[in-house]
């Protein structure tokens, strides 16, 4: 990453009701995450539910600044959002504006399109930072990462991997010198 200091931070992961499984075992997580990265960055997500309002919900209990990037028409943002970015695009084009407007990216779970958005914030040479222990796509990319941190043999940018929220608060620090 180029010596830009990060400010906008997106959060990607999985959606679905927050109060069933796999989010409601990482729920507490979630809601720490939101409340760390919002006393410190501007926080965006794709706007909706599941790890994205529960990491929307953290940001505002702090008094952060939360974007939610919605696809279609954003009927379905969460209640947390400062702004709502109403796409007008599919899920998977409106994660590439997500990517596009962020500093680094956040991985917690994740199905598919999280898969997606980590490999476009890759692609954008977005540093990208998994969130281990959190399942989904977030654990299962680690498999495969080149030296144990980049996606591809080009090496455009690395893809870090802490196991709590104070090393995601670490790396962040250290990819803004």
């Amino acid at each position: 990453m180029n010596a830009q200091k990060v400010k906008n931070v997106g959060v990607i992961g999985y959606s679905g009701n927050p109060y069933e499984t796999p989010i409601k075992e990482i729920a507490e997580l979630c809601l720490k995450l939101g409340e760390e990265l919002g006393r410190r960055y501007h926080v965006f997500t794709g706007g909706r539910d599941g790890v994205m309002e529960l990491v929307s919900k953290g940001v505002k209990s702090v008094g952060g600044f939360c974007v939610g990037v919605l696809p279609w028409e954003g009927e379905d943002s969460n209640e947390y959002n400062d702004v709502v970015i109403k796409t007008g695009l599919d899920f998977q084009m409106r994660s590439f504006i997500l990517v596009k407007s962020v500093d680094a990216v956040i991985s917690v779970g994740g199905e598919i399109g999280t898969a997606i958005e980590i490999l476009a914030a890759y692609a954008n040479k977005k540093p990208v930072i998994l969130l281990r222990g959190t399942g989904g796509w977030t654990d299962r990319i680690a498999d495969v990462l080149i030296d144990g941190k980049y996606l591809d043999n080009r090496k455009l940018v690395e893809v870090y991997q802490a196991w709590s929220v104070e090393e995601v608060l670490e790396i962040l620090e250290r990819i803004s010198k």
